[in-house]
Parts: structure tokens; sequence; C-alpha cells
């Protein structure tokens, strides 16, 4: 039946599964995709929205890096946000309330038009192994189909087990089976493995809600999009979201239910996500919060079903209802479907290379929350990478590794490997040193001539993206060029409060003054003079104006950045036997040799180790 040998075999095809199958595929790699359910490929489990804080971000680099995620979700959006507009462009975070349905038939349809892509419906039960390298993988039907390498992404399907109330039962996700036979066999490889929990809120029917009595969030004025392609447009017309809250009341019936809660009674162990509590774990660790918001979510443009965000909660299904129906505007609702905890395996990803290669089985990759991530950006940008690298595998190219200071991937793989994670690991911008210079809005100049250059990238794209970078820097330059007299400055100054000038200046100054924004220098006559003749779109004009304003920040945070890149620069040898260095720390030693650090950098950022631990090693390397 499978009569070759395929280049890249991806199991499992949600968010990480569909971006692997989509850039080993571009990339010329013969891919197999096999899922146990063609009908839900990028299925979204949890919320309808893609984006949102540091998320937006990972969008943005999966696009200019040349994924699809960004494509699907402003084809498929219902409402777009720019969040966090009030603070600084580094805290800016697009994010967009999709249409479910839509979102996972435009994935199917992107992958069925994508070259060198095939598809199998079926189980993954088993992996084929010779001496510590991966051979194919093995169906539930007995099937052996073999491959240079497989990338895993198995969400939360591995012994996934899923908790309403009293009531528990195997299961992936709600309506579909769980999988087996995987996590067995990597155990006795020698892998590590755990168990972590999620959780989902039940979901309802619209028309049996009262959105009078609900704050309405409606989208964007000017909505933007993700994709720096011209492939999306942004929306020309969005639906609301809704806010309401919960209160005393509702509090007082999810207590009644907690001796029934499987997270109360000990019968989930697991860890859950920490900055997405159930409505339960919200209720008794904030006992003094007599409310909490909930945002009353669309999943379409057509459909009545609607996403409470915010009741994510393993409660019987009875005490649910109860409980919603003491929310303001819920009080006749109907139930589409109650929510449920889920526990499922995944392996400390301490046991991967920065590449998500496991260090056991060579051509073995992990993406997504198989390495204890939460979240469909976190999973995407993962199986992104792990695509990547199983095809220049295949090719014998060298790896694919983005750097801490160059995108927030980075940040996550990085993070993933060094520090490894106990609990749902989702992406915050505070964990990146350098998020000044990995904006949203700058992802294109940071990834895409990387993406280019593996071949990934197309030369459209690439030219794209150096007209846009040309005109921006070009306009900085005219700022940095060009004087203004006092009598046309003062009068904008003076509108906004910002002291007069006594003499002519650069306008680059005058520009970089917190109160002045592009739309006061608009009013400069050669400002406008220039815009017209050189024709700069909306996105070089903000390009132009983040540069000028934050050239400060931006600046010291590219020195930091250098000066951490030159201990990146210092390799570590593959084997390298730590115990013969007697001044490490036991600690040190002990952790080093379990992770095998490829950089002394990334050394330095596992916990445990110590500056002076870090002296010796540099100390032993000559330096």
């Amino acid at each position: 039946m499978f009569d070759k040998e395929y280049d890249v075999i991806v199991v499992g095809a949600g968010h990480a599964g569909s971006e692997a199958a989509a850039s080993a595929a571009n990339l010329g790699c013969s891919t197999l995709l096999i899922t146990m359910n063609l009908q839900n490929i990028a299925q979204m489990s949890c919320n309808p929205a893609m984006g949102g804080i540091a998320k937006g971000q990972i969008v943005r680099e999966i696009d200019a890096l040349g994924g699809y995620s960004g494509i699907v979700s402003d084809r498929t959006a219902i409402q777009f946000k720019m969040l966090n507009k009030s603070k600084g462009p580094a805290m800016w975070s697009p994010r967009v309330q999709s249409d479910r349905m839509r979102f996972a038939e435009e994935w199917r349809l992107l992958l069925e038009q994508t070259p060198n892509l095939d598809f199998y419906q079926e189980m993954v039960s088993g992996l084929l192994v010779e001496d510590g390298h991966i051979k194919g993988v093995k169906t539930s039907l007995g099937i052996e189909v073999r491959a240079k390498t497989v990338v895993l992404t198995n969400g939360t399907f591995l012994n996934g087990l899923i908790h309403i109330g009293e009531k528990q039962f195997g299961g992936g996700r709600a309506g579909e089976k769980a999988a087996t036979g995987i996590t067995e066999q990597l155990v006795d490889l020698g892998f590590d493995s755990g168990r972590m929990k999620t959780g989902t809120p039940p979901r309802v029917d619209g028309r049996s809600l009262d959105y009078s009595k609900m704050v309405e969030q409606p989208g964007d004025e000017n909505p933007e999009k993700f994709s720096y392609t011209d492939l999306t447009k942004p929306l020309s017309e969005q639906r609301s979201c809704y806010m309401t809250y919960t209160s005393g009341e509702v509090h007082d019936v999810l207590r009644e239910g907690f001796d029934r809660s499987p997270m109360f009674n000990g019968r989930i162990k697991s860890i859950g996500p920490r900055y997405c509590p159930s409505i339960e774990d919200k209720i008794n660790r904030f006992a003094d919060k007599d409310r909490h918001q909930l945002f009353v979510e669309p999943e379409g443009w057509n459909t009545v079903e609607v996403y409470v965000n915010g009741f994510s909660t393993s409660l019987p299904e009875d005490v649910q209802f109860k409980a919603l129906k003491s929310v303001a505007g819920f009080e006749k609702v109907k139930f589409f479907r109650p929510g449920y905890a889920i526990e499922y395996d995944y392996f400390p990803p301490t046991q991967l290379t920065h590449t998500l290669e496991t260090k056991l089985v060579s051509g073995l990759f992990f993406a997504g929350q198989i390495n204890g991530t939460t979240g469909y950006e976190e999973a995407a940008s993962q199986g992104l990478m792990a695509g990547i690298n199983a095809a220049l595998k295949v090719k014998e190219n060298d790896a694919f590794i983005l750097k801490r200071s160059e995108a927030y991937i980075g940040v996550l793989i990085d993070d993933l490997i060094t520090k490894g994670t106990e609990e749902p690991y989702r992406m915050f911008t505070s964990r990146a040193e350098y998020r000044t210079l990995l904006r949203q809005d700058n992802a294109d100049f940071r990834l895409t001539p990387k993406s280019y250059q593996i071949g990934l990238a197309s030369e459209e794209r690439m030219k794209r993206m150096e007209e846009k970078e040309k005109k921006a820097s070009e306009f900085v330059q005219f700022f940095k060029d060009t004087s203004v007299s006092p009598e046309e400055a003062n009068p904008v100054l003076e509108a906004k409060n910002s002291s007069p000038v006594k003499q002519s200046g650069k306008m680059f100054k005058l520009f970089a003054r917190p109160q002045i924004t592009l739309e006061d220098i608009k009013h400069f006559q050669k400002v406008k003079a220039y815009i017209e003749a050189k024709d700069l779109d909306k996105e070089v004009l903000e390009q132009t104006e983040i540069q000028v304003k934050y050239s400060g920040y931006i600046e010291k945070e590219k020195n930091n950045a250098d000066k951490l890149n030159r201990l990146e620069d210092i390799k570590i040898p593959k084997n390298f036997d730590y115990t013969k260095l007697k001044s490490l720390s036991y600690e040190a030693c002990e952790k080093m040799s379990k992770i095998k650090p490829a950089t002394i950098s990334q050394a330095s950022r596992i916990s445990g180790v110590s500056p002076s631990d870090i002296s010796v090693l540099l100390v032993y390397m000559g330096r």
C-alpha cells in the first residue's frame, strides 16, 4: 500500500502537525500527514481565536517564515484587535476571533494544494526504530510506512483522559478517542514521560443569551491583519464579542460541586496551565474576588454556537449549568456541550535539541503539546520549526535554529529545551529579554531573509520585504537630514503642549518627542510632499514612526543582544565530559550532563548553573 519511503512523516494534524507538514513539503520533501480523523485538521479544540499577548507576535513570525497560520487566520477572521495599543510597540499584540469551521476548512484546502504532501487517516500506534535511528511508523491496522524522519505532534491524544465531574473516559478531545501505544514504546526506548492537564469551557446556544445585559466588545475601527503577503485583506465587517461577569451567587453554586470535582477530590493529579485556570481554581485561589470576567465569543459568522471564555471547568454538568444560569445574560442559557478537563502524556522537552529532534532517537522530532506547551500559536511555531529541520536533515543541510534575540520562537524553544517545564508552558512578552527588538511589526525584517535562505520564503516575498525595509529606512534618514524652522515647528508643538524651539533643527529630534505623533508631523509641508511622492503605505509609516521614537531603546537592546551572541558563538563539544571539571558545582555538572547545552550561552540559562560555573567553563575553553 505504501511502497515508497517518505522523507518526512508527520503524526497528528493539529496546529503543530499542519505547519510541520506544510513546511517539510514546501521545502521539497515527500511528506505524509497521518491523522486519526481527516475531518478535524487544524481543529480549534479550545477558543476560536488566534494571537493575543506574545502569541500574536508568534503568528506574525510564522507568517514571516513562510508558514500558513497567519494566512488562515486572516482569511477566516470575524474580528481583529491590536491589543496593548496604549503601551509601547514592543507590547502591541494582534489577535483575531476566528470562524472555527472555516479555519479548519481553510487549513485543509491549503494543505491539499501543497505539492509533495500525501494524507492518510489512521491511528499511529508505534514507531519503527533501528539502532537509535527512526525508520518509520506502524498504524493500528499493522501497516508499516517507512520514512527518513518522523515528527510527532500528538497534542492531547496520548493516553488522553477526559473528566466531567465524577465521570471520566478515554479521549483526545470531546467525541474523539485517545491514541495509545506510542508513550509506552518511547518509555521503553529510555524517554521520560509525564502527565499534564488542560481544560475547556462549555459551548452554549447564542440564541438563548440576553446580550443587552452584557458589555459589547467590538473589533478595531481600522482592522489590520497577520500576514505580510497580499494573499489576504483586512476585514471590512466584523462581529462583536461581549463581556459579562460571574458573581457571589455564581461562586456559591460552583462551590457546592467542589466535592464532586476531579480537581479537588484527587482524581486529577497532573498540573494545568497556571495562566488559564479553571473557574473552580479561580474562585478557590482568588477567594477575595467577588467576580471574574467572562468573554462571550461567537464561533463564526453564521453559527449560533458561542464559546464562554473564562469559564473553563471540569465540574459535573449539572453544576456547570446551574452556575452559568446565574450569570447576567445567561438566565435562559441552553448548552451545546459542557466543559471538561483532559489529562494527557507529554515528554519533558529537555530531551530535545534546539532543532526539536530527540537526543535519543536520530530523525525523530517532537512538536506542540507533546513538549509540554499550551496554545495553538506555540504549537504551530514548533511544528513549523520541526518540519523545517526534519526536511533539512533529510537534505543533509545545516540545522535551522533561531536565537533568543531573533524571535519569540527562539525564546520558546530555548526555554523548553534548556529549562524544561513541569506545567503547560505559555509564551509571554516578559519571557523575552529583547522584546523591543522582537516586535510584531518587524517580524518580516527579522525572519524573511532567513526563510528565503533555506528556500521556504519565495523570492516575491523577499523582494516585497526588502522594498518595505528600504522605504522605511529612507524615510528615517529623511527625518535625520531635514531641518524645520521654529515658525513651522512651534504651532504643532504648542498644540501638543510640547516646549517650543528657538532655532531650526532636524525633524528627527522633534518626531522623537513622546507627545508628537506621525499625524502631527504630517502637518509639515516637506513630510506631506515626501509621503505623497514616495507613495508610502500604512506599514511603512508605522515602521518609520517606531524606528524614530524608539531608536534609543532599540540601539541599547541590540548592543545587549550582541554581547549575549558572543557567548552563543562559543560552542561546547557534543559529548563533553563535565565530570572532569573538578571546580564545577555538583548540580551544574549533573544538569549540564543531562541537558547537553550546545553553547556557553545556553549553559548559562540552565537553572542551577551559576555564573562561577560558567567562568570555570570559559577558563577551560581558553576564554
